[in-house]
């Protein structure tokens, strides 16, 4: 959800990067919570603390197959010189009735089975014979017609400690402890520790729903044919991948061509699935940048407070940038070049930050680093624009990757990381240290 105000733009200011991160991220606000079935909150984000409600495990359990005894019927227990015990019979992982194992006794235990009362340790089945001692019962065994139960004996050949190969109750999570703090993200291993402790519903905020729209007439479906001055839609599979990477349950909208109403009524029929919404090209000061012309003046009196404005900001790649919120439920938008570069690094400053806080995210940034950059010849970059250079990053170092064009996918698809040139800056040697946002 977004808070919004009605926005009127100054097309002569010059707007920094920071300036216009904060903006996005003052609008923008966290999902409300909803309770959700453990698989359906996959992704999502806690908003409570989780508390066991008992023990993990429940109760003392074998953690392999063998025999439970008492530690001192096996003390000094070697090969030459066997401790034989009577088996009372099996304990299976679920059984409810346990028996009790007394001097000289054995329980043949299964891995996950409860530890029998007056048992102490658990030697595994490698340890031993196998409960095919001598006797008639022992024979009925090893000749497969006596499955289990109690009678005979087992040959121990080594000692085993008090709880060997013993799982102790609550060794994982204790009752009451907190198992998940709030703001974790449930990946597979929280699900599961989840169904562990008995949760089968939790509260998190959900995923976003970002819907993602590519305009142009001259953009092609893949697959298709390209006819003259066509070129394939890849911006909006980019920002989709890109979004759903972040987090977010992602729609993408087939490119829609440069018309006005067309472009308006898309974007309407969108709005009842969208937590917040994505266009890109259309926005800089060409005759045919229908995102600009459509959306500048959306504010009316059906959608008080909404608006959107473009602007210029001091950066490169991407310098023409829209924001703002659209419909009656002020529903975010961010409005991105067209250029597929431009279009991919404005996604990574500003739109994955907007769809992490929805999220409610504490750490809503990709993470930086320095590294000395590793070049064969100087980088240059216009005065007064913070630039974003693709680039490798490996071993402390990072090396540029392609040129500075806003067009190269090639060099895109084979970059990890993004090189940043201060705006004060217009000059950088190779070894100089340069600051990274790392992509991967």
């Amino acid at each position: 959800m977004s808070t919004a105000a009605p926005r009127t733009a100054d097309q002569d200011r010059i707007w920094s990067v920071d300036e216009h991160l904060q903006d996005i991220l003052a609008t923008v606000r966290p999902l409300e919570p909803i309770e959700l079935q453990l698989l359906d909150a996959q992704g999502c984000v806690l908003v409570e603390d989780v508390l066991a409600p008992g023990s993990l495990p429940p109760f003392d359990n074998s953690s392999m197959d063998g025999y439970a005894v008492r530690v001192v019927d096996v003390a000094g227990a070697s090969e030459e010189f066997p401790a034989v015990l009577e088996v009372i019979g099996d304990v299976a992982a679920g059984q409810a009735d346990l028996l009790h194992v007394g001097p000289g006794q054995a329980a043949r235990i299964m891995t996950g089975a409860p530890l029998p009362p007056g048992a102490e340790t658990v030697v595994p089945v490698e340890w031993t014979d196998g409960g095919l001692g001598e006797g008639p019962v022992s024979r009925m065994r090893a000749a497969g017609l006596y499955p289990g139960g109690a009678g005979g004996q087992v040959r121990v050949h080594r000692p085993a400690e008090a709880r060997a190969h013993v799982r102790a109750k609550g060794s994982d999570v204790r009752a009451g402890e907190c198992a998940l703090e709030a703001g974790t993200v449930l990946g597979p291993s929280q699900i599961a520790l989840l169904a562990a402790i008995g949760r089968g519903t939790v509260r998190v905020r959900p995923r976003p729903r970002v819907v993602v729209m590519s305009t142009g007439s001259e953009l092609v479906q893949p697959g298709e044919q390209l006819g003259s001055g066509q070129i394939h839609d890849s911006n909006s599979f980019a920002l989709t991948a890109a979004a759903r990477d972040a987090g977010a349950i992602a729609y993408r909208v087939g490119a829609v061509v440069d018309d006005v109403d067309i472009l308006r009524s898309t974007i309407e029929d969108q709005l009842v699935r969208a937590d917040l919404m994505v266009t890109t090209g259309g926005v800089s000061v060409g005759a045919y940048d229908v995102v600009k012309e459509a959306l500048s003046h959306v504010d009316d009196e059906d959608e008080p407070g909404s608006g959107i404005e473009f602007r210029k900001l001091a950066m490169q790649p991407g310098k023409p940038q829209g924001f703002g919120s659209i419909g009656a439920d002020h529903i975010p938008l961010l409005a991105l070049p067209g250029n597929p570069v431009s279009s991919y690094v404005s996604f990574e400053l500003f739109v994955r930050p907007a769809i992490r806080t929805l999220m409610g995210l504490a750490d809503v940034h990709r993470p930086t680093t320095r590294a000395t950059l590793a070049a064969d010849k100087a980088l240059t970059s216009p005065a007064g624009r913070r630039q974003f250079l693709r680039g490798s990053h490996a071993d402390g170092t990072v090396r540029p990757v392609g040129g500075s064009g806003s067009h190269l996918v090639a060099a895109l698809a084979h970059a990890d990381a993004l090189i940043v040139v201060p705006e004060d800056v217009t000059s950088v040697e190779p070894g100089t240290e340069v600051e990274v946002v790392l992509l991967g």
